[in-house]
């Protein structure tokens, strides 16, 4: 294989799915004398939407506001699945020269800036060795979760069963062949909710969820007739618009509402998962979660199909914990035998920042998890860096753009200016307050890696806001340099 050629750019991106394409897309539009290129840990472009193979993987966001608001999408469902959002960022990437740019099979280790220099060097891995790029700024859109593997438990007795143990971010090159067998699927979360009626559509004899405790699952509508009508008298880029903004009003009222109102919210969404279900379904001990709406990311049912699987008797929910796996199926704690022939253990992500690359600054080692986040993408005391982080409340790509669109603003300003270096500065003593994680919620693979995430203050720009309209607001019109900037 040819050995890869060091680079020297203005903009080194670090990542090939949607956040990636998005600031590259956005570097090609906004900042026509930067030069830049994309670094991808994998053989392919697509982040998430490419390593995920999985039946029925989708978005658990409608792709009006998953989709970059400069390139329209124009798919007939609101939820898409892997294949089609893969193939829509692929296509994004040639449309806007991303692909030129790209550099396959390259993960970067080290992270290396030097003050003497005002240039970051990256160590990236390949198949053939080692090849360290420089650059004047590195913006890493790697996500939050490690690629390399997902959250595995060590469930007792596992070498005792006779079937086949599968994580979905593990799924068989080939294909997993489920029919006429019976699949338990460990988890609650979306990646479960999703499998359900995927596995029960390709043949399954039945499909379990089992649940150590539940999640709310929202139904909601695959095809948006307001969209459609939309995109028949209008303009696609101006639909698209028209559409994107309705979707991420009526997105953040609903979002409000149930978190003003979380009892009255948590009924509402039970009362719609039963009348999806079977009269007297025990929707109390399967869909009644511990915690109040949004505390964790709502579970979306595109046209409710994950209710209309248990509906069928093809599919149910099992809500206990596993005590041990036997040959023939998992002993749950309560005592009950649950048989299964494939088990799915879809029990979640590990955290990782910058793809688990290693920051160090003029020879200091970089403690990711004390630093404190500057407008949702820059970190504290670490120059010319910074990272993609979507919404919790809301769709990934709406902030990931919002960040984008900020960072080709910082790029060209200190071109204006002959500036070269921007480094957050985070004063404790005048922000104050207590700090907290750079992700709100509570959910498993959040909590279990709490540890590596950065910080956010109490005050804005050091706390990241849930709003994409006041984000929109700031980020657009904010000045960049506000006092909280080290620009020289």
């Amino acid at each position: 294989m040819q050995q890869a050629v060091p680079l020297d750019v203005d903009v080194l991106v670090v990542g090939a799915g949607i956040s990636g394409v998005d600031v590259a897309s956005r570097l090609a539009q906004h900042c026509a004398g930067t030069v830049w290129a994309v670094l991808e840990a994998r053989d392919a472009i697509g982040g998430t939407w490419d390593l995920f193979r999985y039946p029925g993987v989708r978005s658990d966001s409608d792709m009006y506001t998953l989709g970059f608001p400069f390139r329209p999408w124009r798919g007939n469902g609101s939820f898409a699945t892997g294949a089609q959002i893969r193939e829509y960022v692929q296509d994004t990437a040639r449309a806007y020269g991303v692909t030129e740019r790209l550099h396959l099979g390259q993960k970067a280790e080290r992270l290396e800036w030097s003050s003497d220099t005002a240039r970051w060097t990256v160590t990236a891995r390949t198949s053939s060795g080692v090849v360290r790029h420089t650059a004047r700024f590195v913006y890493l859109a790697t996500g939050y979760y490690s690629y390399a593997s997902g959250h595995v438990v060590a469930f007792p007795g596992l070498e005792d069963f006779a079937g086949e143990v599968v994580h979905p971010q593990h799924w068989p090159a080939g294909g997993l062949d489920v029919r006429g067998k019976r699949v338990v699927v460990i988890g609650s979360g979306a990646t479960a909710v999703t499998l359900v009626p995927a596995l029960v559509g390709e043949g399954a004899a039945h499909v379990t969820m089992l649940q150590r405790s539940p999640s709310y699952v929202a139904a909601l509508p695959d095809h948006d007739a307001v969209a459609d009508g939309l995109r028949r008298v209008l303009p696609a880029g101006l639909a698209h618009r028209v559409v994107r903004g309705k979707n991420v009003v009526l997105g953040l009222a609903a979002y409000r509402l149930l978190r003003r109102w979380p009892q009255g919210g948590a009924r509402l969404l039970r009362k719609r998962v039963a009348e999806r279900l079977p009269e007297g379904y025990d929707v109390e001990t399967h869909f009644t979660p511990t915690y109040d709406p949004w505390d964790e990311r709502l579970c979306v049912a595109p046209d409710g199909d994950l209710l209309d699987a248990i509906a069928s008797g093809r599919a149910d929910v099992v809500t206990d914990t596993v005590e041990r796996f036997e040959a023939d199926g998992i002993r749950l704690g309560s005592g009950g035998h649950l048989p299964a022939d494939v088990v799915v253990t879809a029990t979640g992500l590990r955290l990782a920042i910058g793809g688990g690359a290693e920051a160090v600054v003029d020879g200091e080692p970089v403690d990711i998890a004390q630093g404190h986040v500057y407008k949702g993408l820059m970190l504290s005391d670490v120059p010319n860096m910074a990272l993609s982080v979507g919404y919790t409340n809301a769709s990934w790509t709406l902030r990931a753009d919002l960040s984008a669109h900020w960072f080709c603003r910082l790029v060209r300003y200190m071109d204006n200016r002959g500036l070269s270096v921007a480094v957050p500065r985070f004063d404790a003593a005048r922000e104050g307050g207590e700090d907290t994680p750079l992700l709100d919620l509570t959910s498993g693979y959040i909590a279990r890696g709490a540890h590596l995430l950065p910080r956010q203050g109490r005050r804005r720009p050091w706390r990241v806001v849930q709003s994409y309209p006041y984000d929109l607001a700031v980020m657009r019109l904010g000045r960049v340099d506000d006092g909280h900037l080290d620009l020289h």
